[in-house]
């Protein structure tokens, strides 16, 4: 045991600044390990959860939803209030006049807008463009542009002309102007028109994506490719001391595969409340250095447990509360649920600061859909009896039980059941060891070509370098091997080269999943769309596409949910783009008496602004204890944010 804790007390020490190589710098309020090393701090090329995180503290969005509300209700952020037409379609937002940039400039309606259209730019590949084209021509701007800058690339046959791309980019602005429903009507009132009401918009509008860019900033980071008349962006625009954020930090320091570190903006018009000055983010990859560090007060908060012993962190927690069973009893009986704060009336005890909470969220395989692989070799997986064959045979409840173990409930279906009220998930289908789904499975393969496994290339998953994901994939091979006879092998990559890979189709099967971004079925559904930017399976079904459209034209709300009901039965039962394997549980380790902020609502979206090391006398932050409904045309301060005492 000594010879491993050397290394890797030197690893922590190394990573937390003890060494100190650098100017040595004041020590952070707050330090919290991330999901991982942030890969981008784009807002327009953001969809891993790491980097969504960072921005919810460096941007500010119009709303933003209460994380401590079992409703998750949008409470007023950039905007102070909104108005709704009668029809759902025109949403007017009432900007704070007195919120600033971190360079102390105002924040304008125009930021917004600036933002929209870079958000529905083809060339700039942002996962989320669909949800930007949700307003009036927002489509027809992308696919315009898309057909423009094709044919100007084709007419000009690789000979530069500047003047004429930097014109061709003009007139799509002016376009954008003239054509899409995002409009400033003056400094600070910013009016969306959509194509059709969206019961989910303020939720959605949370997202950090949809935060103001800083014009000034963004244009001197970007230039009109002369051959193509694409728009380029360097990214050198999200460095430290250049970055220009609108939110309640500001980006002081990011070193890469070392550290991140924000601090309070000085000119947030919510400063006085934020409870925290500073927060660090080391890079600690190893997953038995980042339980050590929580252990030895290095970090406050690891916000993704993964060492195999956390199972048995979570069983002796159990039993911590099986000791005050009647405390809790009588505390449950009184209307208290929330668990961190069930765990505030125990005494302290390291038992008691890990902490699992069921998540909007799901651990799945994806298949690559296309025709050939990126090599030009033919893809059997574009056969969806191939695909549906392979989810056949996996033992799902082998990996929930024996590699995560941690009691999260195997999936069929890609929504978590239960989740949305009113949505009735399908049943999905059986799978391994269930001898009647590898019988299918077998006779399904056969049927395709591959007779027990013959003909099949050598399959390969995709994971990344890190956590428990070389386990699944490894008993997820035995499984194909097993039960079809393919060739299986395992092949990890660190984060942002399995980013590109994933991105390019340079796959047959990769690791996946995804936490729904807001409550409605469509933010797992419209993954599969053909032109959803997240749709990294390159699936592309014409039927698939125009059942989600009748969905979004659909305005009776009953109707609208049956018919993505259909639309998932589709993708779990038939076609098979993904394998959904098991429903997420988040782990987090943290000392509930000492850290406020960290709430386990299952959208497990940590709000940045509310992280804080709680001082004597200081009560944490807790969950409503009844659903709340509304916050359409809500006003006043955003709820949660702490002050002193709180």
């Amino acid at each position: 045991m000594t010879k491993l804790l050397i290394p890797l007390v030197v690893l922590i020490a190394a990573a937390l600044g003890l060494f100190m190589l650098d100017e040595p710098q004041e020590p952070a309020d707050f330090v919290f390990i991330n999901r991982g090393d942030v890969t981008t701090l784009d807002l327009s090329r953001m969809s891993w959860m790491q980097d969504l995180r960072v921005a919810g503290a460096l941007w500010e969005t119009l709303v933003q939803n209460d994380v401590f509300d079992q409703a998750y209700t949008p409470q007023p952020a950039a905007a102070e209030r909104w108005e709704v037409s009668p029809d759902g379609r025109t949403y007017t937002f009432y900007l704070r006049p007195g919120a600033k940039w971190t360079n102390g400039q105002p924040v304008k309606a125009e930021h917004f807008v600036y933002a929209w259209r870079r958000g529905m730019l083809p060339e700039l590949a942002g996962d989320y463009i669909t949800l930007f084209q949700a307003v009036k021509n927002g489509r027809a701007f992308t696919q315009r542009r898309l057909d423009e800058t094709a044919r100007f690339a084709q007419e000009g046959r690789g000979r530069p002309r500047p003047d004429e791309a930097r014109a061709l980019w003009q007139a799509s602005a002016a376009w954008f102007d003239s054509h899409v429903g995002v409009r400033a009507r003056g400094d600070f009132v910013l009016e969306l028109e959509l194509e059709q009401p969206i019961p989910y918009l303020l939720d959605a509008l949370s997202l950090e994506l949809f935060a103001p860019l800083y014009p000034p900033l963004l244009e001197r980071y970007t230039s009109v490719d002369p051959v193509t008349a694409q728009v380029r962006v360097d990214a050198g625009w999200t460095k430290p001391g250049v970055l220009v954020s609108n939110g309640g930090y500001r980006l002081s320091g990011w070193r890469f595969k070392r550290d991140m570190r924000i601090d309070k903006s000085e000119h947030y018009w919510n400063a006085a409340a934020l409870p925290t000055r500073s927060i660090l983010m080391p890079s600690i990859n190893d997953p038995n250095a980042q339980v050590l560090a929580f252990q030895t007060g290095g970090v406050d908060w690891v916000s993704d447990v993964i060492p195999d012993y956390r199972a048995e962190m979570l069983d002796r927690k159990r039993r911590y509360h099986e000791r005050f069973a009647d405390t809790l009893g009588r505390a449950r009986a009184a209307g208290v649920t929330d668990p961190v704060a069930l765990d505030r009336l125990l005494p302290p005890h390291p038992d008691l600061n890990i902490h699992a909470f069921p998540a909007f969220g799901t651990f799945y395989y994806n298949f690559n859909c296309n025709e050939r692989f990126a090599d030009g070799r033919p893809n059997p997986f574009r056969d969806r009896r191939v695909r549906k064959a392979f989810a056949l045979a996996l033992n799902k409840q082998n990996i929930a039980d024996n590699v995560r173990r941690l009691g999260e409930p195997v999936a069929r279906t890609l929504v978590p059941p239960g989740s949305l009220g009113g949505y009735a998930v399908p049943e999905g289908l059986p799978c391994a060891p269930d001898p009647g789904a590898i019988a299918e499975a077998r006779r399904l393969l056969a049927q395709a070509g591959f007779p027990d496994g013959k003909g099949l290339p050598e399959i390969e998953i995709l994971i990344t370098s890190d956590g428990w994901y070389s386990k699944a994939a490894q008993a997820s091979a035995k499984d194909w091997q097993s039960n079809l006879g393919a060739r299986v092998i395992v092949r990890e990559k660190e984060v942002k080269v399995f980013r590109d890979d994933l991105k390019n189709a340079n796959y047959m099967i990769s690791r996946g999943g995804w936490y729904g971004d807001f409550g409605d079925a469509t933010t797992f559904l419209d993954l599969m769309l053909s032109y959803d930017g997240n749709n990294d399976r390159k699936y592309n079904d014409p039927d698939y596409d125009a059942m989600m459209a009748r969905a979004r034209a659909q305005t009776d709300p009953a109707q609208r949910l049956r018919i993505l009901e259909a639309a998932e039965r589709k993708i779990i039962e038939d076609d098979l783009p993904l394998i959904p394997v098991f429903h997420y549980s988040q782990v987090f380790l943290f000392d509930p008496h000492t850290v406020s902020g960290i709430s386990p609502h299952p959208r497990q979206k940590s709000n940045m602004l509310l992280l804080a090391r709680l001082g004597p006398g200081q009560k944490g932050l807790e969950m409503n204890r009844g659903a709340q409904t509304g916050g359409g045309a809500a006003q006043g301060a955003p709820r949660g944010v702490p002050g002193a005492g709180q």
